[in-house]
């Protein structure tokens, strides 16, 4: 295949200097960038997209160790042979084996707290990496490690400097993370080959790894370790804790080859793995097999003209853009459906690991290029995840749905295949699917079909979640429209205009909604719940969709640039809560985190693409490099990669499933792209350099281009794109209206929702009430009988007053079109109560300010809803006043608990009275008895009773246990008190 893209090549262009001709582009690749700072990469042996990832493990429970690796670490735990690349929650790490010399010590131990065990110290001198190989000096036991890789097996080879007795530790207990052991099994078959499985609950909650292993030199000695008994001899075992070991006499020089099967069907699944794909003894061969798949799909893109660390640092990307999704299916086509059963596929292959929030965006779109038989593959799999599971997969991990992020994003994934000419797929089980996760309820999609946006207190990180669910919308509706489906077109194209009801055009921000209005105070800058790893910055141009009509709804070009310069020149720091993910920060836009990706591409669409010209060469070269910590965030299964290889190409997919690419700037003087349709699209940047990074001109198949964009059809077909660059913006270029990208949704007579605006939603006396509308037009109706106003409802003229607790609802209606409705429910309290907050609340968890433990709201079981006021380390300490002297039976209380997020039940409650204020007697304290280790967000009411006559004054103090315990991942961290809602009897 590389032969024939070759002489493909040579007959169009005669004779091509190519960076080929010097180095192959595998041998420019790096897997060790990305292992530092904050990629969470891993440098082991991988074949593209293969099922085994065999790679050294450093770490345990570290979120900088999601992959197992960080290129900080001192000391390697072992090889196991699976792994993630750039995720941001750690698993895996399963089926792990180290070979030591000496006594035997089948604990792991910890360097870094000075805890001896199996492990070993290593210095990177004498570590090495290359696709579909890893090597490593073990300096504590003198053993040379190398390792390689197949499709579905792991291949080690262990090169002994020390003669004496030699173990290999196979460890089915310790992981990546502290995954829950469901069950595992070892058995030893003969004194040559070793079988077992590890089936684990972790963030896949039912995980199995099966496998199948065969060693070079017949075992001496073993023995098995079950629940920290060891047991000599012993040939078989089953539990939760299990380890094994195996053990030879060496000589120095001498060597131990080991061949893992693996599977995530059974045994016998891992044994036809390895006899399939690796029958022989002769790692070198294997390890040339692996470097020259490596090539072969390295080769599919040719770039030309740049540093080596330029070369080196593409490639590396396209490296990770081709590790995941990883093949789940055995070679004899039987896969572990999502239904924990097996399944079978003849002539396909099954895929895991989706991480579709991030990979939508620019890896898939890589994929459809470079690897388009593979993606059609991928969204077979997706179908068969539907068919077996009953929804397209969200996050899809090891044949489990984990639920992780936001959206259905298969839905972009499916769409942009079949637009960029993919449809070896079912389209018409893919359309019933699509609309099946669309019309959900979970995940707040309840509220977003019922209202037209997700109000902040029914749901977590609300804003994100309509903005997403809309723009997945608006992939259903073209989609429908291309498979001839009008109706479900004109239901979705609706549902994708839902992001315009969060928009306010005074702070021109997209903005989080609660009670019929907009919350205030309102910070651009901080990071909440309401948001996905974000502050409102970071999704204001998240309307991938409608583009055009944003830039209306702003004002106008100008007003939209303005926006945009704003993001990208912002001085102003974050705020808000903490958010690990927001890095590789210009301004405001975040580089390190998937929602920016696209916002430099933007400029092009109000004619001023020399802006992101300039922003997409900064980001190229400053957020990307050569090193271990030369990405500027998580990886994220190979989205962040993508990003480089697409934007160094110079062209980025900004709204995945539309007809075009936004063009950018070019970083080689030539790219080939090789597409399977045997056609070649090249990339040509005449008087490139590090200044010349602005395009003058540009010619597409030898005609003057002035579009800053450049259809797919076009791409597809095959030709040549060639820029002229220099060291100026040419602001003429692309900048007139007809050569602008065109990404807006025709008018179908949305009308958006009205807002509700008062002080508060209580009062003692009264309540002032207004009501708006962005569009002047509009008239809105509204009813404050707890009905669905209608065309003969009262029309809005001018602010209301409320004397008593009331549902106001409302909509607008534009000519003969009409919102959605929304309500605002306002309540009075008692006249005279009020509330005084001896330690003040922290401020990212208000719960409605300084009334809200009296407001008469409750709390739901998810804190990120805003609805509960957090105490961060102090405690709670109020004092209500109820107005006049009055008697009380009973004080009541609500707490919640949610201890993996840091929130625990307060240590005890006490409850003091008072006839005036000053003199106070105790009236009880409840100790909690909730553990806290339970699981899960939990309420609990304390409740104390009592008989007072005249109390006006109580006093509530709930104690905060001030820092995590001991066994809690935050151990030594404070710790919150979510309380709400007093109820005094």
């Amino acid at each position: 295949m590389k032969y024939l893209r070759f002489g493909f090549m040579l007959l169009i262009s005669g004779f091509l200097f190519s960076c080929q001709e010097d180095k192959d582009p595998v041998d420019y690749v790096n897997p060790f960038i990305g292992t530092g700072g904050h990629g969470h990469t891993y440098p082991g042996a991988t074949l593209p997209f293969g099922m085994v990832q065999l790679s050294p493990d450093t770490r345990k429970d570290s979120w900088d160790g999601c992959s197992g690796y960080h290129y900080s670490d001192k000391s390697i735990l072992g090889f196991s042979h699976t792994h993630l690349s750039g995720t941001g929650v750690g698993d895996y790490g399963d089926i792990r084996m180290m070979p030591t010399m000496g006594k035997l010590n089948l604990d792991p131990g910890d360097e870094a707290k000075g805890v001896k065990g199996y492990h070993s110290s290593f210095s990177h001198d004498s570590e090495t990496a290359n696709p579909g190989f890893y090597q490593v000096e073990l300096a504590d036991y003198h053993i040379k490690a190398e390792l390689t890789a197949t499709e579905r097996t792991g291949f080690h080879r262990y090169t002994f400097s020390d003669k004496g007795n030699a173990n290999l530790i196979i460890d089915l207990f310790e992981g990546v993370t502290s995954d829950k052991i469901i069950e595992s099994e070892i058995r030893f078959v003969n004194d040559s080959i070793i079988s077992g499985f590890r089936r684990t609950a972790g963030w896949a909650r039912d995980q199995s790894v099966y496998f199948y292993a065969v060693f070079s030199k017949p075992i001496e000695s073993q023995g098995i370790q079950l629940d920290d008994e060891l047991y000599p001899d012993r040939k078989h075992a089953s539990g939760t804790k299990i380890k094994a070991w195996a053990s030879w006499s060496v000589s120095l020089g001498s060597q131990l080859i080991v061949k893992v099967g693996i599977s995530a069907v059974d045994v016998e699944g891992a044994k036809n793995n390895l006899l399939a794909e690796n029958t022989g003894w002769d790692f070198d061969a294997v390890k040339a097999a692996a470097k020259q798949r490596w090539s072969d799909e390295l080769s599919r893109i040719d770039v030309i003209g740049s540093s080596a660390n330029d070369l080196t640092v593409f490639y590396t990307a396209l490296y990770h853009s081709m590790i995941a999704p990883n093949l789940f299916s055995d070679v004899d086509g039987r896969f572990r459906g999502h239904d924990n059963h097996i399944h079978q596929v003849d002539n396909d292959r099954r895929y895991t690991v989706f991480s579709l929030w991030d990979t939508f965006r620019s890896l898939h779109p890589l994929l459809n290029i470079v690897q388009p038989a593979r993606t059609g593959e991928m969204i077979r799999t997706m179908l068969d995840i539907y068919e077996h599971g009953g929804l397209l997969p969200v996050w899809e991990l090891a044949g489990n749905e984990t639920w992780c992020m936001i959206g259905y994003h298969s839905v972009p994934v499916i769409a942009d295949a079949w637009r960029s000419g993919i449809r070896d797929f079912d389209a018409a089980k893919a359309l019933v699917a699509m609309q099946k996760s669309a019309n959900q309820e979970h995940h707040g999609l309840k509220w977003y079909n019922q209202l037209g946006y997700i109000p902040a207190n029914k749901e977590s990180e609300s804003v994100s979640k309509t903005l997403e669910y809309a723009y997945d919308d608006w992939c259903i509706a073209d989609f429908a429209k291309a498979q001839g489906n009008e109706s479900v077109y004109q239901e979705f194209i609706q549902r994708a205009q839902y992001y315009k009801n969060l928009y306010d055009p005074q702070t021109k921000f997209l903005r989080g909604k609660q009670n019929g209005g907009f919350i205030d105070p309102f910070d651009p800058t901080q990071v909440n719940f309401m948001l996905t790893e974000a502050n409102t910055w970071q999704y204001n141009f998240f309307v991938p969709q409608d583009i055009n009509g944003h830039i209306r709804l702003m004002g106008g070009d100008e007003a939209y640039e303005n926006m945009l310069d704003e993001l990208f020149t912002s001085t102003a720091g974050l705020s808000g809560r903490e958010q690990s993910d927001i890095t590789g920060l210009i301004g405001q836009y975040a580089h390190g985190n998937e929602p920016s990706h696209h916002m430099a591409y933007l400029y092009n669409y109000v004619g001023k693409p020399y802006k992101t010209q300039a922003l997409v060469s900064r980001i190229l070269n400053d957020l990307y490099s050569n090193k271990p910590d030369g990405l500027s965030g998580n990886e994220d299964c190979g989205q962040m990669s993508a990003w480089y290889v697409m934007s160094a190409m110079g062209i980025y997919p900004v709204t995945p499933s539309s007809s075009y690419y936004a063009i950018g700037t070019p970083l080689f003087e030539q790219v080939n792209i090789y597409l399977e349709s045997n056609k070649m699209f090249k990339i040509k940047a005449n008087k490139l350099s590090k200044k010349n990074s602005y395009i003058q001109s540009a010619m597409l198949n030898g005609k003057p281009y002035s579009k800053s964009y450049l259809l797919k059809d076009d791409f597809f077909e095959g030709g040549e794109l060639v820029f002229e660059m220099g060291p100026q913006p040419n602001l003429s270029w692309g900048s007139l209206q007809g050569d602008r990208p065109e990404q807006g949704i025709e008018d179908t007579h949305f009308v958006a929702v009205p807002w509700i605006q008062t002080d508060s939603k209580t009062f003692t006396t009264k309540l002032d009430l207004s009501m708006s509308h962005p569009d002047g037009n509009a008239v809105i109706r509204y009813n404050t009988n707890q009905s669905g106003p209608d065309s003969a409802s009262q029309i809005y003229q001018g602010p209301i007053e409320l004397f008593q607790s009331t549902v106001v609802t409302a909509k607008a209606y534009v000519g003969d079109h009409e919102s959605k409705a929304v309500s605002g429910e306002f309540f009075s309290i008692p006249a005279g109560r009020t509330i005084q907050l001896l330690n003040p609340f922290n401020t990212q968890y208000p719960g409605g300010g300084n009334n809200a433990l009296i407001d008469s709201q409750h709390g739901t079981n998810d804190f990120r809803t805003g609805s509960w006021q957090g105490y961060y380390g102090d405690d709670l300490d109020v004092i209500v006043d109820l107005g006049k002297l009055q008697p009380v039976r009973n004080i009541k209380m609500g707490f919640l608990q949610d201890q993996r997020s840091w929130v625990f039940m307060p240590l005890w409650i006490h409850a003091q009275v008072s006839a005036d204020g000053i003199r106070y007697k105790d009236a009880g304290k409840v100790f909690n008895t909730l553990p806290a280790k339970a699981e899960g967000a939990i309420i609990r009411v304390f409740s104390e009773k009592m008989n007072e006559p005249n109390i006006r004054y109580i006093r509530i103090t709930a104690k905060n246990r001030g820092v995590c315990p001991d066994w809690h991942p935050g151990s030594g961290e404070k710790t919150w008190i979510f309380a709400d809602e007093i109820v005094i009897e």
